[in-house]
């Protein structure tokens, strides 16, 4: 039986290609490396996984530092000696490890170790992860063109620059400055792309109140969902919102366990669940979150945290799984590039991204690479 045998952190300087910023605050600065905390998982037998954790202190409450010392003083001697198999058990002894906080304790740090664990023993059994999973329902996912700018001006540039690339749907930041400019570059975006799938992001940016203005108008340029106009822990405010909103509303931050995610279909709170393999600790527990939410009748859309190559390779296996069919927000190679990646590597055509076929993950990973990125 092959068991963990180890667990080792790369903090790793990604390069940057422009900036990106949420409601609060920079995620990526063009020019300036990108921090991603890299986990390699090395079980007893030799089999090899990998994971990685994004460090946004504008979007949660983990830092790099954070990450970095709770896997190696917490979950790693929580996971060195388990069986490797026993992806569950792993997730039960995370949560005994560290306490949770408003539902989860660390989950990025959490995601990284599991999507490693995944990514390891799927390598060892010669099975990617959606064969492991014994559930793969498409090989190719959209990807959405990410339109997060400072003007309307700018907003049109930046459709046109997706466009050019062969992005054909776009999500609009909001939440990042007036009601009014806010409307303006949705306004902006639509007439730039008449036909996309357009919806909007908050990032919990809106007061109750400014959220319903905010849907009020975009109503009639046909944006498809308001996703996470408040703040997370506002259960209250977002069931409201949903009963009068005109557009429907997304849950994303507010779904960090599927415990939370039953606390809303319970409440009548939610139109559409966001599937995100960090936010929620790992794989282990997006499964499960994204079952309960098929289950309940709701519909899933696709999120990431402008992930490299090995987030974005773990949301793409989990989107396929549940057969996500609208455009996601995977937006990694939009800002930021990944020169560990080897062959093979996740083939993205005209803003369609291909669902890796081989062992685990299904992509390469080139240690020498990580090891010369590492800060």
């Amino acid at each position: 039986m092959n068991r963990i045998a180890r667990v080792e952190t790369f903090t790793v300087g990604l390069p940057s290609l422009r900036d990106f910023a949420v409601a609060g605050g920079s995620v990526v600065q063009g020019g300036r490396p990108a921090v991603r905390v890299l986990v390699k998982i090395t079980a007893d037998d030799g089999a090899i996984g990998w994971g990685e954790a994004t460090p946004i202190p504008s979007w949660t409450y983990e830092t790099t530092e954070s990450i970095v010392s709770t896997i190696e003083n917490y979950l790693s001697p929580a996971a060195v000696g388990r069986p490797l198999w026993d992806l569950d058990g792993l997730c039960r002894a995370f949560d005994r490890t560290i306490s949770k906080g408003f539902s989860i304790g660390m989950p990025l740090a959490r995601a990284a170790v599991d999507v490693a664990c995944h990514d390891a023993y799927a390598r060892s059994l010669g099975l990617s992860l959606g064969e492991l999973w014994g559930r793969r329902r498409r090989d190719t996912i959209e990807l959405a063109w990410i339109v997060a700018t400072e003007s309307a001006a700018v907003a049109a540039d930046s459709v046109a620059e997706g466009r050019a690339l062969g992005y054909r749907h776009v999500k609009v930041k909001v939440g990042l400055h007036t009601e009014d400019e806010d409307v303006a570059i949705v306004e902006a975006v639509r007439a730039a792309a008449p036909d996309a799938v357009l919806w909007v992001d908050a990032n919990q940016g809106y007061t109750a109140a400014a959220a319903l203005r905010v849907a009020r108008r975009l109503a009639g340029l046909d944006v498809a969902v308001f996703e996470q106009p408040l703040p997370s822990n506002d259960v209250a405010g977002l069931r409201r919102l949903r009963d009068a909103s005109p557009i429907p509303v997304a849950v994303d931050e507010s779904l960090r366990h599927p415990s939370d995610l039953a606390t809303f279909v319970r409440l009548d709170a939610i139109d559409v669940a966001v599937a995100k393999v960090q936010r929620c600790g790992g794989l282990t527990l997006a499964l499960r979150q994204c079952q309960l939410a098929e289950d309940c009748g709701l519909a899933i859309m696709g999120s990431g945290l402008t992930e490299s190559d090995i987030g974005l390779a773990a949301s793409l296996h989990l989107f396929a799984a549940f057969g996500v069919d609208t455009p996601v927000d995977l937006n990694g190679r939009q800002f930021i590039t990944s020169p560990y990646a080897t062959d093979p590597v996740i083939t993205v055509t005209d803003g369609v991204a291909h669902v890796p076929t081989g062992p685990g993950l299904g992509i390469g990973v080139d240690e020498e690479a990580v090891r010369a990125l590492a800060l």
